[in-house]
């Protein structure tokens, strides 16, 4: 009778420890494939961390290349207007010369 209630008792045990080895499968193979999503995860902000790198390079860039044009431009504006007057000077000039002949 002792060894029929034992039997019953082991067996039950051999059962949780089979549920629990179970779970623990069940939990390893979860944090498995969350590992392996993570890594996913990580490999993709790292492109595009290397990508937003590459974009605000290209910004700076462009940016340079329209401040450099910007200077250009006013420099460009100052030899126009420079012309301008010397021109206004040619034209006072010639009509002078025009009107004494």
């Amino acid at each position: 009778m002792i060894s029929g209630g034992v039997e019953v008792k082991v067996s039950r045990l051999e059962s949780i420890v089979e549920q629990i080895g179970e779970a623990v499968l069940t939990t390893t193979e979860t944090i498995e494939s969350l590992a392996e999503r993570l890594d996913h995860l990580s490999m993709q902000v790292e492109a595009q961390g290397k990508h937003l790198q590459q974009q605000s390079n290209q910004i700076f860039a462009l940016c340079d290349a329209l401040q450099n044009l910007a200077q250009s431009q006013d420099y460009t504006v100052q030899k126009l207007a420079q012309l301008t007057q010397t021109l206004d000077k040619l034209t006072s000039l010639i009509q002078g010369l025009d009107e004494e002949v």
